[in-house]
């Protein structure tokens, strides 16, 4: 089967991404509005408020423990038996793992049980969430055409900040109706249960995509690697460790999504609930219309430069967001929110799934995603703990909170900047194809 022979369907795979990962982060979502406003009252000991935080926003960041290990199973199923079943499987474990944290009992009714169970459904959580992104993003990348990857690609991001926006919405209106009792009873179970409706919707939808046409054209010339890992290890180990650093930039999002929502909301800060949830939904919204623009502008100019632009300004603009929650000041803390979530971050967040797709050749492409962003999105799932832990319940040390995102902002500039230019000029097929011939010959020798 030659590349002419198969039809490509970038409108139908940029769909599947975006509704696939709506759906999939609006789980991962509500799991760390949750984390911040109602866990450590539910699943763990009275006394010690800062501490129950911290344990809570440990819960959140074990999912990222999870997720480098699945990222090795997943690369290698979507390597090697294709990029849909990797998509179908991640959106049925995140569904299952997400209703039944809804349907745990308390610590005030088991004890230590309810955070063991907590943990260990959030470890499922985060082994979906390890091939999700990298599933989606080959499969709208290789049926997109040459010269609009970094478009159809953006649409698996926008998804994203589609899902970080149903989350808030839904846990809105219980927020401001509910009284604590209820809401802590019951009503923060309603958002995981709802999770059952829409992971089945996300789940017709990818059944009916065909398989990508790269994909399928490497497994009729019987080139498909028998161990996609042994060889993206052994010709692509310089991508998976450039991609692992520049995914620290994902510490931009769980800091505003996670850390800022409890920081603020903090009786040491006083802003309301209402206000962070507003602004999750505001700065997510201006995201989804912004991502496909920037993706565009790469498409034209370069990943590069987009990405290293928007990270950097991530950097600077965290500094300034982490310095107005300190001081309590409402519009200022809900225009930089806006400007770093909505407009700044959504620069790198548009490119980075084409960026880091060039990286790699067909053979190793869902491999080499899968595991170069899980391990370095492992920073970016304690990032809340480790912020906690600087902050130290003193809104005074703010600036040790913003110095950290900035020096993982730095690093992922530094990463991405110092990597191949042009990749966008590329045709798909040959991208990584040095190294891929490389690979053959030494498989045809040995």
């Amino acid at each position: 089967m030659a590349a002419t022979d198969v039809v490509r369907t970038p409108k139908k795979a940029a769909l599947a991404a975006w509704t696939g990962s709506a759906l999939e982060y609006y789980d991962f979502a509500i799991y760390g509005t949750a984390a911040a406003l109602v866990f450590p009252d539910i699943f763990f000991p009275e006394g010690n408020d800062s501490a129950a935080t911290v344990a809570a926003f440990a819960t959140f960041g074990v999912a990222y423990v999870a997720r480098p290990i699945g990222s090795f199973l997943m690369g290698h199923v979507g390597d090697r038996l294709g990029r849909r079943r990797v998509m179908v499987a991640t959106l049925l474990l995140m569904g299952v793992s997400t209703f039944l944290v809804g349907c745990l009992p308390t610590y005030q009714q088991v004890g230590l049980l309810a955070p063991i169970l907590l943990v260990v459904l959030r470890l499922l959580q985060g082994l979906s969430a390890s091939g999700e992104q990298a599933g989606a993003n080959s499969m709208s990348f290789e049926h997109a055409p040459d010269d609009r990857r970094g478009f159809f690609t953006s649409f698996t991001l926008s998804g994203t900040q589609g899902g970080q926006v149903i989350a808030p919405a839904v846990f809105l209106p219980l927020a401001a109706a509910l009284p604590d009792d209820q809401l802590q009873s019951w009503g923060w179970r309603v958002p995981f249960w709802i999770s059952a409706v829409v992971v089945i919707v996300g789940f017709v939808i990818r059944r009916t995509l065909d398989e990508t046409p790269e994909f399928q054209v490497e497994a009729a010339k019987a080139e498909v690697p028998r161990a996609p890992l042994g060889e993206l290890f052994r010709s692509h180990w310089t991508s998976v460790l450039r991609v692992f650093f520049a995914a620290f930039i994902a510490a931009v999002n769980t800091m505003f999504a996670v850390f800022a929502l409890s920081f603020a909301t903090s009786d040491e800060v006083g802003i309301s609930d209402t206000l962070m949830l507003w602004l999750a939904i505001v700065a997510n919204v201006v995201a989804i219309a912004v991502i496909p623009l920037w993706a565009r502008l790469s498409d034209r100019i370069g990943r590069k430069p987009v990405f290293v632009t928007g990270v950097l300004g991530s950097g600077v603009l965290a500094f300034a967001f982490f310095a107005a929650i300190s001081q309590a000041n409402e519009p200022l803390t809900f225009v930089l929110g806006v400007l770093l979530a909505g407009f700044v971050y959504s620069m790198p967040n548009a490119v980075w799934p084409a960026t880091y797709a060039e990286y790699f050749p067909t053979r190793v492409r869902l491999s080499g995603m899968a595991v170069g962003t899980q391990f370095g999105f492992a920073l970016a799932g304690f990032s809340p703990t480790i912020a906690e832990a600087l902050l130290g319940g003193d809104p005074a040390n703010w600036y040790k909170v913003g110095l950290f995102t900035a020096a993982a902002c730095a690093i992922s500039a530094v990463a991405v900047l110092t990597g191949p230019s042009g990749t966008h000029r590329v045709a798909t097929p040959e991208l990584g194809a040095r190294a891929a011939g490389r690979t053959r010959v030494a498989a045809r020798v040995a």
